[in-house]
């Protein structure tokens, strides 16, 4: 199967940056079909259970449900692999997922369809400089978001994801605490004005969801009336503004589920409508914009790094076994800790938004 490489820019601490990632051609139909039935297979040989992310191609995401894995996001998917039996986690997703599985589950073996595949947020918050950026403010909280590696979780005093962000750090906040926060300041933006907190921001951002355009948007809201605007909180400020929803992957989901909307707007990776569309047939969803008139869209809504998982090196890994998701014992370690912190303070009930709601006004 044929593949070329593209140039992914992205943001670092000393300016623009550059990786790369592939793209390889889709399968036949009859290659796709040979395919899922080897990967069926091969799954139960090797007792490894899949579990892929809402943005990985339509067809892993089947293959994981259909074999008795999951699709969700990431902690969700790591926190799976971790209670399940199976002694092999397939992470279908990118590296820092696959490190946030081997962590929760540091006695299974991890593998990766695509090991080489980035996120925009992990590499633009490489370990070393984010410890010089706390060593530089001891007297703030550390908070990281899940989409870091795991030198950066184990500098942390907590890992959040989307969904929780606003609530781990209100209640911070509430306890006079003073916030450090990474890698994303659209997020880290977002979780400020919710809750009031004095928080300073490391400067990355995805380079999906920056895409989206506020202008072209409210534009399309004009023309759209009835339709309602979903949107991820790692958008800029103005798309957020014109929200009826901000929330998580999952929050997106649910809130696609008022029976009083039809049509939704929605601000995340394209990855995502394939959920969408299974899970509510009779709705429409169509993608918020990502660039005006003449242009360059960076990423046209979906990652480029998401996009190298694929059936034929998920074929080839559950094949040979190699690479494992590797990670140092003492820093599992260490990053384990702000991550069962979060999923204590989670499971005790904080608040997580769902449904409909104006602006900035979910979590």
């Amino acid at each position: 199967m044929s593949t070329c490489s593209i140039k992914v820019d992205y943001e670092n601490p000393q300016g623009l940056a550059t990786a790369w990632a592939r793209v390889s051609e889709e399968p036949s139909q009859e290659r796709r079909r040979v395919l899922l039935a080897e990967l069926e297979g091969l799954l139960a040989q090797r007792n490894a259970v899949l579990v892929a992310h809402y943005y990985v191609h339509p067809d892993l995401q089947d293959l994981a449900e259909k074999t008795g894995g999951l699709v969700s996001d990431s902690l969700e998917m790591a926190r799976f692999g971790k209670q399940h039996p199976a002694t092999t986690l397939v992470v279908a997703g990118v590296r820092f997922m696959g490190e946030t599985a081997k962590i929760l589950s540091p006695e299974k073996t991890v593998l990766m369809p695509e090991y080489e595949a980035e996120c925009s947020l992990d590499l633009g918050c490489p370990g070393d400089a984010f410890h010089a950026f706390c060593d530089a403010h001891p007297d703030r909280t550390v908070v990281v978001y899940s989409n870091t590696s795991a030198a950066v979780k184990a500098r942390a005093d907590w890992v959040v994801t989307s969904g929780c962000a606003v609530a781990v750090v209100r209640h911070l906040h509430e306890q006079g605490q003073k916030i450090l926060w990474a890698p994303d300041r659209h997020l880290g933006d977002y979780v400020a004005q919710e809750t009031g907190a004095d928080l300073l921001s490391w400067q990355g951002s995805c380079i999906v969801h920056d895409e989206f355009k506020a202008a072209e948007l409210a534009d399309l809201k004009t023309k759209m009336p009835r339709a309602r605007v979903l949107v991820h909180p790692e958008s800029p400020r103005s798309v957020l503004a014109l929200a009826d929803y901000v929330g998580s992957t999952r929050g997106i989901l649910e809130a696609a589920g008022d029976p009083a909307v039809e049509t939704f707007i929605v601000a995340t990776d394209n990855g995502m409508f394939h959920k969408l569309r299974q899970t509510y047939p009779d709705k429409v969803f169509i993608e918020a914009p990502t660039a005006g008139s003449g242009a360059t869209c960076k990423s046209c809504a979906h990652c480029p790094w998401m996009a190298m998982n694929g059936l034929e090196n998920l074929r080839a890994i559950l094949d040979s076994g190699t690479p494992e998701v590797t990670i140092d014992p003492a820093l599992i370690d260490r990053a384990r800790l702000p991550i069962e912190r979060m999923l204590a303070f989670t499971q005790a009930g904080a608040p997580r938004a769902t449904g409909l709601v104006p602006h900035l006004g979910a979590a």
